[in-house]
Parts: structure tokens; sequence; C-alpha cells
């Protein structure tokens, strides 16, 4: 029956914002083995996005990367014609999976926070999620799946990063509605928690690392490997009466 699940994946489409590098590109890789065609986001790395779609090509996915500030409402009617002028290229008019990835972030105190530091942080975490979903919904097939990317922070806390936990809160609360309002055309959406957040921060500041890995009932930080495999087994036919849920992919982070 697994197999069969596994199967099932093969022809679908994906668009994963922040496709190119760290979970984003996990994701891509693990999907395009379970026989997923790739359409991914980048910021500005027009190299990493093109070792992408090589090495998704090579699985044998077919592949395409665009270029989009995930922040910028006014850029995404651009990337909606460029999906879908992909799909027809690709023989579909319709795709079935969005991992809502795309990322950055802000370490500052919450006395210290400024409001352009606070409305940079919204616009991609929560409002460009928003928008972004809303424009490519008449693009998802009926009964696809939708996977907002969130943070172990919106349950637990760490100092300097409210403004990053509270826009993922945010997602969180939205996903919950996406499920609800979606329910008809059997669009499932839920979240997926890692933590792995704020631009990298637990894998490249060794002090974190150490404090996230002490706090983890495994013993030690989760890496994208961790989380990428599991939200394309996630996306599955298997997983199809999942839905509103947050799902934490912490390996016992503060249980």
């Amino acid at each position: 029956m697994a197999n069969e699940n596994i199967g099932a994946m093969n022809g679908k489409v994906a668009i994963i914002t922040g496709g190119s590098r760290g979970l984003g590109r996990n994701t891509a890789v693990n999907l395009a083995r379970r026989g997923v065609n790739i359409i991914f986001t980048y910021h500005s790395n027009q190299a990493e996005a093109e070792s992408l779609v090589r090495e998704a090509e090579a699985i044998g996915a077919k592949t395409a990367g665009f270029r989009l500030d995930a922040g910028d409402t006014s850029s995404f009617d651009g990337f909606v014609a460029d999906v879908r002028k992909t799909l027809q290229k690709w023989g579909r008019d319709k795709f079935d999976y969005l991992v809502n990835n795309a990322g950055n972030s802000l370490h500052a105190g919450f006395e210290e926070t400024t409001e352009a530091q606070f409305d940079a942080i919204v616009s991609v975490h929560f409002k460009g999620v928003y928008f972004l979903t809303q424009k490519l919904l008449p693009l998802m097939n009926d009964g696809g799946r939708i996977v907002n990317i969130s943070s172990g922070l919106t349950r637990f806390t760490l100092p300097g990063i409210s403004t990053y936990a509270a826009a993922k809160g945010a997602v969180e609360v939205l996903t919950r509605y996406l499920a609800k309002e979606l329910g008809a055309r059997r669009i499932t959406a839920n979240t997926v928690a890692p933590t792995d957040f704020s631009g990298g921060m637990v894998r490249d500041n060794p002090e974190v690392n150490k404090r996230i890995a002490d706090m983890t009932a495994l013993g030690r930080v989760g890496v994208p490997d961790d989380v990428g495999p599991m939200i394309a087994a996630f996306l599955s036919e298997e997983n199809r009466w999942v839905n509103g849920q947050r799902i934490e992919v912490s390996g016992g982070t503060l249980l």
C-alpha cells in the first residue's frame, strides 16, 4: 500500500518557495525522488537555483526555478503567469502541492525592533504566504495539499526573535482557516514546524546550536535531511486525512 501511494505521486507538480537551498531544496529533492515535478522560487542566488534544477532533473523530475521576492506582492501576478506557462509546457493546467517555505530572519530585541524591520519580516512570513497562496489557488487541483513552514518558536521562546515568531504564529492560525475554507475542494492545509529556524541560526551559530541540542530529547539539532523527507512523505496520499494540524519536527525539543 505504501509503495502504491508513493507511486501515486508520479507526475504530480509541487511549488516550493525558497526552494534553492536548505530545507526548501531538501524538500524539492525528496519530492523529485518520489516522481514529483518541481517549480521553485529563489530570492537572489541564481547559481544555487541552477544547481537544484540540474540535481532534480538528474533524478528524472521536470524542474523550473523562478526568481521571486516572497515579500513583494506586486511580483506575484508575474510569478503566477510563469507557473501557468510552465504547467502548459509540461502538458498540465494545474499543480498539486504548495510548500510555503521562503523566509528571512531578524535578531533584535522587542524594544529595539523598528517598524521597517517588522514589516520586512511580516511581508515575507505572513502577508506573502497569504496572498501568494490566494493567487495560486485557481491553479491548484482539487484534492491538493498545502504545507506552510512555521517554527518551534511558536511553542517556546528565545530572546530577540519576537517578530519572526509572531509572524509564524499568524501563519499557523491562517493554516487552520485554509483547512476549513478549502475543505469543500478537498484541499488540506497543515503546518510543519522545524527547529532550524530564523535563517539557519540554529545551524550556523554554535552557541545557539548547543543550547537547542541540550534541550532536545534526541541530543542534537535538526538538519534539512531530517525535515525534507518528512514533508515529502507528508504530502502523499497516505496523509490525506491530516488537516489543519501543526506538526513539529524537532526531535523532541523542550518536551
